[in-house]
């Protein structure tokens, strides 16, 4: 069964915490944040529009949910909740910070219909964390989890990379620690530079330097494959280009493509294909319908690679192929 988010944005406009990557103004500029009784106009809107046999899921995102006063919070929930009980949606979803989960908190969510939590993890490195004015370190991310995976809610863990202090090493063990923390599953985020923030000067005084879209793309493929060993689910590789996060507007720099994605799976099949094939000739490479055009490569890359390398390689699709499985047929 397919499944659908009814996506509503309540940005936390009090946060007491200075991430060097974000900036709380723009939030508060950008959004319209609808009040308690605004949401079921939202949410029927979706409805409307939603074919059947999905499973919906109301998705409270755009900032830190249970960082907001907690009578609003709650006021949220129980509009949401409603549709819950009804049958009309299947469960309610939100994103917030790690340090603010609590068995009190926790309690509340499970009450209205909570069924899952995504956590803005970023990176479990200590260094990392306090670089980037995350406000916390690892252990909170690690009690976060437990307790969240103590109720049967469903578990997201984001992860950044690049970020003030990172190395490709240091995103490699974030992943695997997602892993170990029994994450159902994760976003993959590069950093970018946003005008406005800490990360802004840091950037204009030289003192951080940001991934270039090469770079980022290894690094996502790398952390990917951790990933892809498990049965934890990637939501997302990369950010979605918008108008505002356009350079020249609020994107000061950083590796954002509209193929972010195609690019990084391009990347993956790259290495899939050269450790598989083993001698020149005529082969047809099948591998699954999804994954057919990420094995071709981004605008044939991986094609053209291997015929520059004397494999003359035909593609095609097998519906018995799991994802990233590969069978080379030699003529």
């Amino acid at each position: 069964m397919k499944h659908c988010n009814i996506p509503i944005f309540i940005p936390e406009l009090a946060c007491p915490h200075q991430c060097v990557f974000c900036d709380q103004e723009k939030i508060s500029a950008t959004f319209t944040v609808p009040k308690p009784n605004e949401i079921i106009e939202i949410i029927d809107s979706y409805l409307e529009t939603i074919p059947e046999n999905r499973e919906i899921n109301i998705a409270f995102f755009g900032g830190s949910f249970t960082g907001i006063p907690r009578t609003e919070m709650i006021a949220y929930l129980k509009e949401a909740y409603k549709y819950v009980q009804s049958g009309k949606v299947q469960g309610i979803r939100l994103s917030t910070r790690p340090d603010y989960i609590s068995e009190e908190l926790l309690d509340i969510l499970v009450q209205y219909g909570v069924t899952a939590i995504e956590l803005g993890a970023q990176s479990t490195n200590n260094k990392v964390l306090v670089k980037s004015g995350r406000g916390h370190k690892f252990d909170v991310i690690k009690k976060a989890a437990k307790l969240i995976k103590e109720r049967n809610i469903e578990l997201g863990l984001q992860m950044m990379l690049g970020l003030p202090y990172d190395t490709l090493e240091l995103s490699i063990q974030t992943a695997k620690d997602i892993v170990s923390l029994k994450a159902d599953s994760t976003r993959i985020y590069p950093t970018v530079v946003v005008k406005g923030t800490v990360l802004e000067r840091m950037y204009n005084n030289g003192d951080y330097k940001v991934l270039s879209l090469n770079d980022a793309i290894i690094w996502s493929k790398e952390v990917l494959k951790i990933f892809n060993k498990t049965s934890i689910k990637v939501l997302r590789v990369g950010l979605h280009p918008s108008e505002e996060l356009e350079l020249g507007r609020s994107l000061i720099a950083g590796p954002i493509h509209p193929s972010f994605k195609e690019m990084v799976l391009s990347a993956l099949w790259s290495d899939i294909l050269f450790e598989n094939i083993k001698k020149e000739g005529v082969a047809t490479i099948k591998v699954s319908g999804k994954q057919l055009n990420y094995a071709i490569g981004y605008q044939g890359k991986n094609r053209n690679d291997l015929k520059i390398k004397g494999f003359d390689a035909k593609f095609m699709a097998d519906t018995t192929l799991k994802d990233f499985e590969i069978d080379v047929c030699y003529h």
